[in-house]
């Protein structure tokens, strides 16, 4: 099975949010605005699509800690981009226990495995969605894949990565990704019985223009 491929604009980030991230260990706070403006908009993304409305409440709180333990992160920008999601599952994880909220499931195991895949389904899919109405359609898939979709094409994570971030093999995130795409490109009426061989190519951002 293919991977989806982190989303190009965010790559292009990683080599500025790292010299950021440095220099807001040291206390930078300019440095630290720098981090935020480029993390926070894949975060509250991801955020959104676990709780929704309450996004930006669970964000705050989530920051709040970042800043807190930030002289205790070690590693480069993608990193950085993980360990800040991990925290904000935490949050948003806790935020859910306390409002008893259960993610929507979105069907059967049987009808994900039935559904066609290419590559260009998955692109036609998120191209054809404005943000927020992906993330009300990503919101619908079962736990696993909408998590697994939002780290992967939203806050753009690596498979490993995101395999940290939600404690699974990555093998197990790729495969709930490439799941949760085919499931969103069926919702929206895209894609081909063609070419079942192709699974998952690079994916844009959400809302992002190619």
């Amino acid at each position: 099975m293919g991977q989806v491929r982190q989303p190009r604009r965010v790559q292009a980030y990683d080599g500025e949010l790292e010299a950021a991230v440095a220099r807001a260990q040291d206390g930078d706070e300019t440095a630290f605005a720098v981090a935020y403006r480029i993390v926070q908009p894949g975060l509250l993304g991801y955020l959104r699509g676990l709780v929704g409305d309450d996004a930006e409440d669970v964000a705050s709180d989530a920051w709040l800690e970042i800043a807190r333990d930030l002289r205790r992160f070690r590693g480069d920008g993608a990193g950085f981009r993980g360990w800040t999601a991990t925290i904000a599952r935490h949050r948003a994880l806790d935020h859910l226990r306390r409002q008893r909220v259960r993610p929507r499931a979105g069907g059967t195991e049987q009808d994900v495995l039935d559904l066609p895949a290419t590559h260009s389904t998955h692109e036609q899919a998120l191209e054809s969605l404005s943000t927020e109405r992906a993330l009300e359609l990503i919101r619908t898939l079962p736990r696993d894949q909408a998590e697994a979709v939002l780290l992967r094409v939203v806050v753009g994570l690596d498979g490993p990565a995101a395999a940290r971030v939600l404690g699974k093999r990555p093998g197990a995130v790729r495969t709930a990704a490439h799941r949760g795409l085919k499931r969103l490109a069926r919702q929206l009426g895209v894609g081909s019985e063609t070419d079942p061989g192709v699974t998952d190519a690079a994916c844009p951002t959400l809302g992002e223009s190619k």
